[in-house]
């Protein structure tokens, strides 16, 4: 269930943190990174004899994989050219672009000097790391929002929930209502003072104040 959930948590943050275009470049990036990886594994194991990979020719003329990569550049191009807009936001083109360039950058090489100086050991270790590191850090700059996002729920999900406050039950609901109306009575009494005349009755030039006595008129 762990796994699940982190799976379906990628996918949500890859959904609604990134635009279009970032997805796009995302998924260029990890396609670059993770063929780039594989070819460079792939032709190690040729190389040393290991596992069932055989190098592709035909007519006794070795195929360079720098080809494919040059071929499905060109795919890309033409969907860049001729295709509509939905064709050209398709997952399939970033990862066809991302998967094409990794195979043209393993022989760059080949490409650069027009010879076979693919297993040359000048500098083959430094351009290898170089290449690879510069794959992982681009893919990680490129899903940094998706990976903020996924590490943002993943903590949240740890938390443990805040208790529900408890309901309030017996007379102490009703002390509210109860000291509004002693407040409500005491503001009527106040005001009927206040409303009542200072003198209600005058005899003989002598009056009597509402609250009781006497004062003399004069």
């Amino acid at each position: 269930m762990g796994k699940l959930s982190v799976i379906a948590d990628v996918r949500d943050a890859f959904g609604s943190e990134l635009d279009t275009g970032q997805q796009s470049a995302l998924i260029s990036w990890l396609a670059f990174t993770g063929t780039f990886s594989s070819v460079r594994g792939i032709t190690h194991a040729i190389r040393a004899g290991k596992g069932p990979f055989k190098n592709l020719s035909v007519g006794g003329e070795h195929l360079h994989h720098y080809m494919w990569g040059i071929g499905m550049l060109a795919g890309v191009g033409a969907i860049a050219v001729r295709g509509d807009e939905e064709l050209r936001r398709h997952p399939a083109t970033a990862l066809v672009y991302g998967a094409g360039l990794a195979l043209i950058v393993d022989e760059f090489a080949l490409l650069l000097d027009l010879k076979d100086v693919y297993w040359a050991k000048e500098g083959r270790i430094s351009v290898d790391v170089g290449i690879g590191g510069s794959s992982l850090v681009g893919s990680y700059f490129a899903g940094l929002p998706v990976i903020r996002e996924v590490v943002r729920r993943r903590r949240a999900a740890r938390q443990p929930a805040e208790p529900a406050a408890p309901a309030v039950t017996g007379p102490a609901q009703d002390a509210p209502a109860s000291g509004t109306g002693d407040r409500r009575e005491g503001a009527r009494r106040l005001g009927a003072r206040f409303r009542a005349p200072l003198w209600n009755r005058r005899q003989g030039g002598r009056a009597r104040p509402v609250g009781g006595g006497e004062r003399p008129s004069g």
